[in-house]
């Protein structure tokens, strides 16, 4: 229902000319730093409080000018960070782990996965062509309050239904997998799944992080439930330290390196999202969406890294 609402909201907040006024302000401030416009910016920074496809809803009218380096932006920012609206969810299951200041983690986490992730994207796609943005009037999008509220809504409902039917099919295809390889034989003991293999290949970028070698096979573990599941079902198996059994110094790298939407669900629903509202740069996303998921992992992961170095 959050994407419904926000739709609604973008849209007003359009009508009443409160989005441009923002847009060219952020326009100066991470021109220099970034290397970014004032969409780029509001898009990118938005989503540490508000989730992957509604940080977009917040500046629609200029995605479709957008070029593919910076449509690989929006959405590696976005699967790099978590909205804040489950903040409060995750404090709550780790708190005996952590104690107080868990909010200021995950604030910490997402202020830093946003350059990150605009480096990492930067990497995957260098490009020196940035948009010229045209002032977009909102007169032109909108004929009044009303109007901009209804076709805010009915927006929001088709992004909704798109984004609730591809988590389904990602998630049954994740199952079904998982349900292909359990015929195999167990892998040193263990049952073998998508997440487990990816926990193997995921060790090295644990150690990597700064977690002890004989650690970092568990802490891949966590990175590979993350991907092939999501966050909340890897913060449930750190909240476990009966079976995943880390030093305090690693379980805090984990809290960081877990803090963001990089997995294969958020790509199904970045790609239904923001289909739905550029339906004709579809392509363009999906030729996008695999450097997007994989610098969103890096971004994460960078963070981490940071915790371990401090």
């Amino acid at each position: 229902t959050l994407i419904i609402v926000m739709s609604a909201i973008s849209a007003l907040l359009w009508r009443l000319k409160i989005i441009p006024v923002i847009v060219n302000a952020l326009s100066i401030l991470f021109k220099r730093p970034l290397n970014v416009g004032g969409p780029i910016g509001l898009g990118a920074t938005s989503n540490v409080f508000l989730g992957q496809v509604e940080a977009p809803l917040l500046i629609k009218p200029y995605l479709a000018s957008m070029t593919r380096h910076e449509l690989l932006i929006i959405m590696t920012v976005g699967m790099s960070t978590i909205a804040g609206s489950v903040m409060v969810v995750y404090t709550t299951m780790l708190y005996p782990i952590y104690g107080a200041g868990l909010i200021g983690h995950f604030l910490s986490a997402s202020l830093i996965s946003v350059p990150a992730g605009i480096m990492y994207a930067n990497m995957m796609l260098p490009s020196d062509v940035k948009t010229d943005f045209p002032d977009k009037k909102s007169n032109e999008l909108y004929s009044s309050v009303m109007d901009a509220i209804t076709q805010g809504t009915k927006n929001g409902l088709d992004i909704f239904l798109n984004v609730i039917a591809m988590l389904i099919v990602v998630m049954a295809l994740v199952f079904l997998a998982n349900s292909i390889l359990s015929l195999l034989p167990p892998l040193l003991g263990n049952p073998v799944t998508l997440e487990l293999l990816l926990g193997y290949l995921f060790a090295p970028l644990a150690w990597f992080m700064g977690i002890p070698w004989e650690e970092s096979i568990v802490a891949g573990q966590l990175l590979g439930v993350k991907t092939a599941l999501n966050e909340f079902v890897a913060y449930l198996y750190l909240a476990d330290t009966d079976t995943y059994q880390l030093t305090d110094r690693s379980q805090l790298i984990m809290l960081y390196a877990l803090c963001g939407f990089a997995n294969f669900s958020s790509v199904g629903i970045l790609l239904s999202g923001l289909s739905a509202m550029i339906p004709e740069r579809r392509m363009d996303l999906i030729s996008v969406s695999g450097k997007a998921l994989w610098g969103a992992l890096l971004a994460s992961c960078l963070t981490g890294f940071m915790v371990g170095v401090l």
